[in-house]
């Protein structure tokens, strides 16, 4: 059985578990310490149940705990090799991690959970998202991404589930009081998805599986819940209660893929 819950998704930080019979991953890890291991205890998990950490890029509200968790707790991080030297470059890298180098083109399994890395366009090293599976169910984790590809929507075609960036309502972020620069860097090929552009991505995909859809990453500033669930399901023609939203305080809890 594939299971999965969020610890928090939002530019304050993103940490997303996958749990497939036993064997327990993070996907990015951008709180503190002492805050995700408060958060597993919320999910009924200890931090030394997590066996490895996948990292997806270098930016810290994805990666700036990775390697401390991964010290005190003894976890494996996954990560490419821009990631790492990104990291290394900023001094994050600490000594005495287990740390495994993966391609952006190739599978790898964590004990019994199939791991299946995809290139994304982001202002990042070398940034990757994820597709995990136990054999049976697929999630898929799409965030940090300026715009849909075809290689996106093959990766993400087919899933049980997936956890879709929603970051901004595109009205409110040019209206609203980020300075030009940022806001042609969040809209830009290299940033986020605006609602519409989630949308358009979850409407060319191959939906026939999918039994959950979470927004994700959403921006306290630039952004509602309501505005994004309203666009995914009007992708999906259902109604906008059934679309998830990923929050930045509590994340979202188990879900069963």
């Amino acid at each position: 059985m594939l299971r999965f819950a969020s610890l928090a998704s939002g530019s304050g930080g993103n940490c997303l578990v996958a749990d497939a019979d036993g064997t327990r991953v993070l996907i990015d890890c951008g709180l503190s310490l002492t805050e995700t291991e408060r958060r597993l205890a919320r999910l009924d998990l200890a931090p030394a149940d997590i066996r490895a950490l996948l990292v997806t890029h270098e930016h810290g509200d994805h990666a700036g705990c990775v390697f401390e968790f991964a010290a005190a707790h003894g976890a494996l991080v996954y990560l490419t090799h821009g990631s790492l030297a990104a990291l290394r470059a900023e001094g994050r890298v600490l000594d005495g991690v287990k740390t495994v180098t993966i391609s952006s083109r190739q599978a790898f399994f964590v004990d019994g959970l199939q791991v299946q890395p995809f290139t994304v366009p982001h202002d990042a090293r070398e940034p990757v998202q994820y597709v995990v599976s136990d054999g049976n169910a697929r999630l898929g984790v799409l965030t940090d991404i300026g715009v849909g590809t075809a290689h996106v929507e093959r990766s993400l075609s087919g899933l049980d589930a997936l956890v879709l960036e929603c970051n901004y309502d595109r009205d409110m972020l040019w209206a609203g009081a980020y300075p030009k620069w940022l806001k042609e860097r969040i809209a830009g090929p290299f940033g986020h998805l605006d609602n519409r552009d989630s949308a358009r991505l979850l409407g060319a995909l191959d939906r026939s599986r999918l039994k959950h859809v979470i927004g994700a990453h959403l921006s306290q500033s630039n952004n509602r819940p309501e505005l994004a669930r309203a666009a995914l399901a009007g992708a999906l023609g259902c109604e906008a209660s059934w679309v998830g939203v990923a929050s930045q305080d509590d994340g979202f809890g188990w879900r069963e893929a």
